[in-house]
């Protein structure tokens, strides 16, 4: 047993205050660090201690590994949290913990080296009979060859870096004549992102919905799964909108991609929190898109209908101690939504904005959750992921979560900033979202700036109730309305200081 005594948590914003509040509640002493920008930062007041480790910019404060074990050094912390994103899925930075005799709560390096390139994650599983989109089993950097490839496998095709996350090296070819010129601009974009130029090719999945498995293991060689997340809400091939369980697995298919996910996990190994993501075609096969190797964004959902708190299980994981329960005790309880607060405006592109948070007031009430870091009067950074908040509502079903979310958007006020709030309600209003008959594609099927028009809370409790009856009334699934939303204007006061690039 490698009991935990200080914890120091490599993160900021909401995920840091998050595995902060875990950490305490286990009588563990804890350690923030923060960039000269955070420095009244909410997690920073939270901690035991905490210490500046440089400038604003990432890569010189939550990038910088040496100093941030430097800090563990000078102030006797046994353990790293690293949170999600920076250096979370960072092999090279887990390796450098483990050599000077510190534990990292997450994976071992070399799971985060198979399962962090997309071509090595494949081979791996492979062993294990999981579905895979048809494509190249390897890189691939010969245009020509590729391009035969690619017409053997059918158009349309996707382009995907090795290396990439976030939609960053990815494109979509429909056909022959487009193909080389969208080849180049795939490995261009990902050595410029990744510093690695390794691309592959996939059969392109039409009408995809993207499902996700949670999975939890220990260094005993237990796995289990904690069931799936729904996240086919996206821009930009990132997600706005998850829920749990998914309105269209029944419980054969769950249990069966459940079982991939944990073969997926065993086959490198795996210890602690990870996801296993895969694309649900319109026929509903299955196939594997890759492995989170850390704590995710919408963990909140699967906390709420297990009744985990997943950090915490990640840290008894991480000391050595063997899970406390089998596949055969976790069941799903109700059903759980999250709604990302990004400081976006979805009328134009949902690029970033930034500014004060002149009105910052929670919404409260049975079955909502806040995942935050802020607090009224505070700035939006520009440096950092524009995401203010996480919120989550849990009911006894997916219409009273439903019903949840919409109240709590309702009393959720934020000025100074536009934000993906009034997104939000648009979505969980419409025919489609409320019927379940949606996939990766709604923004583009159903979303334009002009259909996002202010609802009264009455306006919107009144649709969704209408459109639930309605289900409720009938064995068909609804067939697809036409948007909700009217036309308006925005109010005139919204600041308009956009920001160009992420």
């Amino acid at each position: 047993m490698k009991k935990i005594t200080k914890l120091l948590v490599a993160n900021r914003g909401e995920i840091a205050l998050r595995v902060l509040r875990s950490a305490k509640e286990m009588g563990i002493a804890t350690v923030a660090i923060y960039s000269e920008a955070d420095r009244n930062a909410l997690h920073v007041r939270y901690a035991d201690e905490a210490v500046c480790v440089g400038p604003p910019a990432s890569k010189d404060s939550y990038l910088r590994g040496d100093k941030i074990l430097a800090v563990c050094k000078e102030l006797g912390v046994d353990a790293i949290h690293p949170g999600y994103g920076f250096l979370s899925e960072n092999a090279g930075f887990a390796r450098m913990v483990r050599e000077a005799g510190l534990i990292f709560v997450g994976p071992s390096p070399e799971a985060m080296e198979i399962m962090g390139d997309k071509l090595s994650a494949k081979q791996a599983v492979q062993a294990y009979n999981i579905p895979l989109v048809p494509g190249t089993a390897e890189a691939i950097s010969d245009v020509p060859a590729a391009k035969r490839i690619a017409e053997e496998v059918g158009f349309p095709i996707l382009i995907k870096a090795s290396a990439g996350g976030g939609g960053k090296g990815m494109r979509i070819v429909n056909g022959a004549d487009e193909f080389e010129e969208q080849m180049q601009l795939a490995i261009n974009e990902a050595v410029l992102a990744f510093g690695d130029g390794a691309v592959f090719i996939e059969k392109f999945v039409t009408g995809p919905r993207h499902i996700e498995i949670q999975v939890l293991g220990d260094e005993h060689g237990n796995i289990v799964h904690l069931f799936e997340r729904e996240c086919s809400i996206q821009r930009r091939h990132q997600k706005v909108i998850e829920e749990a369980p998914s309105s269209v697995l029944t419980p054969e298919l769950r249990a069966e991609m459940g079982r991939c996910a944990v073969d997926v996990a065993r086959a490198c190994n795996y210890a602690g929190a990870g996801t296993v993501e895969f694309l649900l075609d319109e026929k509903r096969n299955f196939y594997f898109l890759e492995m989170n190797t850390r704590l995710q964004v919408e963990h909140p959902v699967t906390e709420q209908i297990t009744g985990l708190d997943l950090v915490k299980e990640q840290i008894k994981v991480a000391q050595g101690e063997p899970l406390a329960f089998r596949q055969e005790d976790l069941t799903i309880t109700g059903h759980a939504l999250e709604l990302r607060v990004y400081a976006e405006d979805p009328q134009n592109n949902f690029l970033p904005d930034i500014g004060t948070l002149t009105t910052y007031v929670r919404p409260q009430g049975p079955g909502v959750r806040v995942d935050d870091g802020f607090e009224q009067g505070m700035d939006i950074p520009i440096y950092y992921d524009p995401m203010i908040a996480k919120l989550v509502t849990f009911g006894a079903d997916r219409a009273e979560a439903i019903a949840r979310m919409l109240r709590a958007i309702d009393e959720y006020k934020i000025t100074g900033i536009e934000t993906t709030l009034g997104f939000g309600r648009y979505v969980l209003t419409h025919p489609a979202f409320v019927s379940g008959d949606f996939d990766t594609n709604f923004i583009k099927d159903h979303f334009t700036p002009t259909t996002l028009a202010p609802t009264t809370p009455d306006e919107a409790t009144a649709k969704v109730a209408a459109a639930l009856g309605a289900m409720l009334l009938s064995e068909k699934k609804p067939k697809a309305a036409a948007a909700t939303g009217e036309t308006a204007e925005q109010a005139s006061g919204w600041r308009k200081n956009r920001l160009g690039v992420r």
